[in-house]
């Protein structure tokens, strides 16, 4: 994939409905969520099983994408919920939505 295919996102991966959160930054959504869902990234995600994707959002560029990416996790758990269940409710993985 080139570089100007890729599109910088944020995103926010749960383990579950109201379970342990991750917040991420990265070039290319769909391949990064493919590798945590596969257990490809280390750290974090893997260790808690951090494997659904809840909640993203595009951005222009790659700055824009880490001061957002910042400004999340820099807010309450209370406010990553709201964020989430501002789009999506019910929790539903989004991951198949970005590869279908």
């Amino acid at each position: 994939m080139t570089q100007k295919n890729k599109q910088p996102a944020i995103y926010i991966l749960a383990s579950g409905r109201n379970g342990t959160l991750y917040t991420g930054v990265t070039s290319d959504l769909a391949t990064r969520v493919w590798q945590h869902k596969n257990d490809l990234a280390e750290g974090f995600s893997k260790k808690y099983a951090v494997h659904t994707l809840v909640y993203f959002e595009m951005t222009v560029d790659m700055t824009s994408a880490i001061a957002r990416e910042k400004q999340i996790k820099a807010g309450s758990r209370a406010k990553k919920i709201a964020l989430i269940e501002s789009i999506n409710p019910e929790w539903k993985d989004l991951y198949e939505g970005l590869i279908g």
